[in-house]
């Protein structure tokens, strides 16, 4: 019960900050989101430095640095929908970026205990994993903006396509943990034994029907949109809950971090988000 009470007081308080942010300014969803990205390089630089000790010899200057650099990145996607008066938060972003990429080398190698190109390379996939992926959400915002302005067949809420991605993980998270303890028998893989086939089949399955089917009754997306992304959404995720279940049996703990008492850290609550975003990002823009 004390397990439990823990964990309920922690998802209403994550909840209540979702929602804030998801529904509130466009202001606060950037804030949040930023947010979350820091968080989430921290928690992936101590992974990594568990998995590689040559990880922790890196500098100072290099472990803030790229994390400014996504920080950057995600600035960058804001486009022209993000503005102070006549200042172009894009702009900076993008001048932000550009030094990065020019300073950013020199710092490392002039301050680094022992220049690594192992460490470079585990930095750079740190970009491609959560910064390139949280600058999609970003995207995915902007996206929503021009739909509604250019088309009736959206809903006019604030961020529908972000909103409804997050919808769908988590309806394809908790419908997989129900059926896999109900029903579950075959392990879906080694990496995460208390996965099943059958409990991510049928997160799968009733993550698709039932938010297709709640779009289509509230007129959110256009109904094949809804199919779509919902389908990308639960296999994606699923994927993207191994691939950091893999990173942590790597480096041997059981999870990311603690921020959120009972669930983890921050890569535990976002990981099926930073590999689901990019390919709706992908969906959404070419097809």
């Amino acid at each position: 019960m004390k397990t439990f009470k823990t964990r309920a007081i922690s998802s209403i308080v994550f909840v209540a900050i979702m929602g804030l942010g998801l529904f509130g300014n466009p202001w606060l969803f950037l804030f949040l989101f930023l947010i979350i990205h820091t968080g989430c390089w921290i928690e992936y630089q101590s992974l990594i430095a568990k998995i590689d000790s040559t990880y922790t010899q890196i500098s100072i200057f290099h472990k803030i640095g790229i994390i400014i650099a996504g920080i950057a990145f995600m600035l960058w996607c804001t486009h022209d929908y993000y503005r102070v008066g006549t200042l172009n938060i894009h702009a900076i972003g993008w001048w932000l970026l550009l030094l990065m990429v020019f300073v950013f080398p020199i710092i490392e190698i002039l301050f680094a205990k022992q220049f690594s190109l192992i460490n470079v390379r585990n930095s750079i996939l740190g970009l491609l994993y959560i910064s390139i992926s949280l600058g999609c959400i970003i995207l995915l915002r902007n996206i929503t903006w021009q739909k509604q302005v250019n088309s009736t067949n959206w809903k006019d809420i604030h961020c529908a396509i972000p909103t409804f991605l997050i919808f769908c993980i988590w309806v394809n998270d908790t419908m997989a943990y129900i059926v896999g303890s109900l029903i579950g028998k075959t392990p879906l893989s080694s990496i995460s034994p208390k996965k099943t086939w059958e409990g991510t089949l049928g997160g799968i399955i009733i993550c698709v029907a039932l938010m297709t089917s709640i779009s289509y009754l509230l007129h959110w997306l256009p109904w094949i949109e809804a199919l779509a992304i919902s389908l990308i959404a639960a296999v994606a995720g699923t994927v993207g809950d191994l691939l950091e279940s893999k990173l942590k049996r790597m480096a041997n703990v059981k999870d990311s971090g603690n921020i959120m008492p009972g669930h983890g850290g921050f890569l535990d609550r976002f990981d099926s988000l930073l590999v689901a975003a990019p390919l709706v990002w992908i969906y959404i823009t070419f097809f």
